[in-house]
């Protein structure tokens, strides 16, 4: 045998003993499961397991619930149809995830790498939101130095003193006083935020709005709904360095606080603030726009979870009006009105004719990493633009369901919006209609109070699996045309290559508009 072939033959050998290892399988994630109050009742749906530990499902109106947070490493989520039968059908949102599954029976089993928030379809059944939850790494203790304790059955008065007492200890200390509030159902009236202050709501704590005039302030009137409105919780003006964050929940308590004297609710307004957090929290029922941040300034709400109902009208996730430098990272929002918009207004609009100042312009506001699932839109600025919106951006946003995904809706007043993207959308169903609009695109120009320009509209790499069944629109009106909107790799369908024209992307309903780019 010559040198050669000796060589090539004993190179094949240690090939053929060298195995490769197989990838590494994550550990299991460490599950942490909130605990669920009596006051909401178990689905008669669905039943959940995460790692094989039970995970309660709430029924709610519309959908139903599931939450939970995990750590490092994977997820294993079993969801069982509680009445045994086979499943049929299923659906997993977002698509983008890619997450495959198995069916064995009335049980469909699939696995996550990272806590992310997801829709679940199966059958006829109602849709299943899961929150899987990064785990809490900020937690404080529940009791030492700068901790303030709310008692185990605080009354309004005792409640807004506990949160008086540690935003003072915040303010002589440099810091924030901690309020602590653990797990429990808390009825109560408006609470107000001083500087200084940390919220910090246990899981299993609720916050629950009671619709007690007698403990709660008028605000403002809602004159579409015919309503006082009053704002749960808001901060005091000048404020600074508030943050509210946990597992917990600030519930509005919809229907049911209606019902004694027609009294609304804003879950939580942060007004005249800067330096404000919210992270981690759950909103829930709101009976009208749930979070307002309004005329502040460097504000941050992440791992956000806004669960309000599809009976009840005009009930918006997170408006941010009249703000800069906001930014909303990972978040779902579920309800019948607007997710996530940008609003601006003036002063004689109902919502500010008792706030004292002058309106602001809006700036520098970042939706990152979004869920939405509505009747109206999934992501939009407007419809009160009276003062100028610059710099708005959405991105990394499942629209799992809408009447129009993406929209500019410039129907009220007379400034300027611009310097609008929309960047990695994902668009999956479309199966309501607004202002009979069923479309995935929807810039328009009003004329009540005037009429104003929308200009430098972006739309990048969107994958649209539906156009809707009405045409996607882009109409100003000859005294406020809508110009410079880009269309930046946008997908039709499941193509792998972009769209062309405005053909392809259903863009039949067009007037006063200046030219629109297509790249692709």
């Amino acid at each position: 045998m010559s040198t050669i072939r000796f060589l090539s033959v004993l190179v094949l050998l240690i090939s053929l003993l060298v195995v490769t290892p197989a990838p590494a399988q994550a550990a299991p994630a460490p599950v942490d499961v909130y605990p669920v109050p009596s006051i909401y009742p178990a689905s008669p749906d669905y039943t959940l397991t995460v790692n094989g530990t039970p995970v309660p499902v709430q029924d709610y109106p519309g959908y139903d619930i599931a939450q939970f947070a995990m750590g490092a490493g994977d997820a294993t989520i079993a969801v069982t149809k509680v009445n045994n039968t086979a499943i049929g059908a299923y659906r997993i949102s977002p698509r983008k995830l890619g997450v495959s599954a198995a069916v064995t029976g009335p049980t469909l089993t699939f696995t996550i790498h990272d806590d992310a928030y997801l829709i679940i379809k199966i059958d006829g059944r109602p849709d299943l939101v899961i929150a899987a939850d990064p785990v809490e790494t900020n937690r404080p203790s529940s009791s030492g130095a700068g901790i303030f304790n709310v008692g185990a059955a605080p009354t309004t008065a005792s409640f807004q003193q506990t949160l008086n007492d540690a935003a003072a200890w915040g303010s002589a200390t440099g810091t924030q006083g901690i309020v602590y509030v653990p797990a429990g159902v808390y009825p109560v009236g408006n609470l107000y935020l001083r500087s200084d202050l940390a919220l910090y709501l246990a899981p299993g704590a609720v916050l629950r709005f009671t619709g007690d005039r007698a403990e709660n302030e008028v605000h403002w009137r809602k004159e579409s709904q015919q309503r006082d409105i009053t704002w749960f919780l808001s901060t005091r003006y000048s404020s600074e360095n508030i943050s509210i964050y946990g597992r917990g929940v600030i519930d509005g308590n919809g229907k049911a606080a209606l019902a004694p004297s027609n009294l609304g609710v804003n879950l939580l307004t942060p007004i005249y603030t800067t330096n404000f957090l919210v992270d981690g929290v759950t909103f829930r029922e709101s009976s009208s726009w749930a979070i307002m941040p309004t005329r502040s300034s460097n504000m941050t709400f992440r791992n956000l979870k806004i669960f309000n109902r599809f009976d009840m009208g005009e009930n918006d996730g997170i408006d941010v009006m009249e703000s800069s430098n906001v930014t909303v990272q990972h978040a779902i929002g579920v309800g019948l009105d607007d997710p996530f918009s940008t609003k601006t207004w003036d002063t004689t609009v109902d919502l500010f004719s008792k706030v004292p100042g002058n309106p602001r312009p809006l700036s520098d506001v970042t939706f990152d990493d979004l869920m939405s699932f509505t009747y109206c839109y999934g992501v939009k600025v407007g419809q009160g633009v009276f003062q100028n919106q610059q710099n708005v951006t959405f991105r990394n946003v499942t629209v799992y369901d809408a009447a129009v995904a993406i929209g500019v809706h410039h129907k009220y007043g007379t400034a300027t919006a611009g310097t609008i993207r929309f960047e990695n959308i994902d668009v999956e169903k479309l199966s309501f209609s607004n202002d009979s609009n069923r479309t995935w695109l929807a810039l328009w120009t009003g004329d009540t109070h005037g009429t104003g320009p929308i200009t430098g509209v972006t739309v990048k790499n969107t994958r649209l699996y539906t156009l809707g069944t009405t045409p996607a629109r882009i109409n100003g009106k000859p005294a406020a045309p809508i110009t410079g909107v880009t269309l930046d790799h946008v997908y039709a369908g499941t193509a792998t290559t972009p769209a062309t024209t405005l053909t392809d992307l259903n863009i039949t309903n067009i007037s006063d508009n200046g030219p629109i780019t297509i790249i692709s």
